[in-house]
């Protein structure tokens, strides 16, 4: 996901370690993998949270002046579709940011929450009917 062995590396590092300092609160409800998949998620979340923070892009001049207006329009519709998300139940809302933001294919999400491919192709489907009605549009 992140493109980069050693912040893969440093990543997987702090999983583990986080897994190791909660493992009192493991409860047993999951696989240990869907558990340690979980905590990677958290941490991969967190490290975007931190680039976008820190993400500071020099304007770019072009001629025409579209680049800034299309900018603009993609941020708003990204900021309607992540409303949208917010509103989802659980389980949709994470289906949904896997396989959008995460790039994983039903058969790994079906894994990571511990159901098969076709619930995490259903359940995909039904947030994304959703958010389309809340958005209302059909872009996606």
């Amino acid at each position: 996901l992140c493109g980069n062995a050693d912040l893969a590396e440093e990543l997987t590092q702090e999983t583990f370690y986080r897994a190791i300092r909660s493992s009192g609160k493991f409860d047993g409800n999951c696989k240990v993998s869907t558990w340690l998949c979980q905590i990677a998620k958290h941490i991969w979340y967190q490290e975007l949270d931190r680039r976008r923070r820190k993400k500071t892009e020099p304007l770019q001049e072009n001629g025409t002046g579209d680049g800034l207006e299309n900018d603009y329009c993609r941020k708003e519709q990204t900021m309607e579709v992540m409303k949208a998300v917010h509103i989802l139940e659980e389980s949709g809302k994470e289906v949904f940011l896997l396989r959008i933001t995460g790039g994983f294919s039903f058969k790994e999400i079906g894994e990571i929450c511990g159901r098969n491919e076709n619930w995490a192709r259903v359940t995909f489907y039904r947030a994304k009917q959703r958010i389309m009605k809340e958005v209302g549009g059909d872009e996606m």
